[in-house]
């Protein structure tokens, strides 16, 4: 990937980033395939652990928020096709596991890993870009991909349990916008960046706009909380 890895910073609150994913999903690589039929049933992604720490917790799970670095190559002739360290100027990669924001193969090879962890990790075709492959990525169709994933980071996810009581100081189970606007300057505060007060207004109404889908200007914990790992 050429250059030095960046210094890692230093993981951020379980909550760190939260509503800004409500917005900005992040993904590994766009527009994960479905599954191909056929041999799929047979097929499976093989792990390699090629480090883990000796204090191993927590252990990744669906719905948790992951921090990671990850090279992609084809396992054909071994070329890479994708390195996060020379992305978003080396900054490591944030995503929910276990959600779809990722190609299928990735929500299964990163699941029980712990921070510190190294994995080499082969995918097949029918968990990754299957028949149709992924030309913007440079993948060839039936393509077998081999990941190698440093993971940094395991918190709680942006939609979990945690976040949401975090967020509703009042304990109704649902989120009003005070509450949402209080963590927002809380959130700004906490990574120090200077923004112009309109970036606040813009976020809390875009909050609203893509979950208050009955419009009675609260945040249930059901509109909330849409992957539905947690039960509240």
């Amino acid at each position: 990937s050429g250059g030095t890895v960046p210094r890692q910073r230093p993981p951020p609150s379980d909550m760190s980033r939260g509503l800004t994913l409500l917005l900005l999903p992040l993904a590994l690589l766009a527009a994960p395939a479905q599954a191909e039929g056929g041999r799929a049933a047979e097929e499976e992604v093989k792990i390699e652990v090629l480090h883990l720490p000796e204090a191993c917790s927590p252990k990744s799970k669906k719905g948790d928020l992951l921090n990671a670095h990850y090279d992609g190559f084809l396992a054909s002739d071994g070329s890479r096709f994708y390195c996060s360290r020379t992305q978003n100027e080396g900054h490591p990669k944030w995503f929910v596991l276990g959600v779809g924001q990722v190609i299928k193969g990735l929500d299964i090879a990163m699941m029980n890993m712990c921070p510190g962890e190294k994995r080499k990790v082969t995918i097949p075709p029918s968990l990754a870009y299957g028949q149709q492959g992924y030309a913007q990525g440079k993948i060839p169709p039936n393509a077998t991909l081999i990941f190698e994933i440093e993971l940094y980071a395991v918190n709680k996810g942006p939609r979990s349990v945690e976040a949401f009581n975090q967020i509703d100081k009042d304990s109704d189970k649902k989120l009003s916008e005070l509450e949402i606007s209080q963590y927002l300057k809380e959130e700004f505060a906490r990574d120090g960046k200077k923004r112009h007060p309109s970036v606040h207004d813009e976020i809390l109404a875009d909050i609203f706009k893509k979950n208050d889908h009955d419009g009675d200007g609260f945040i249930s914990a059901k509109e909330y909380n849409v992957y539905q790992h947690d039960e509240l």
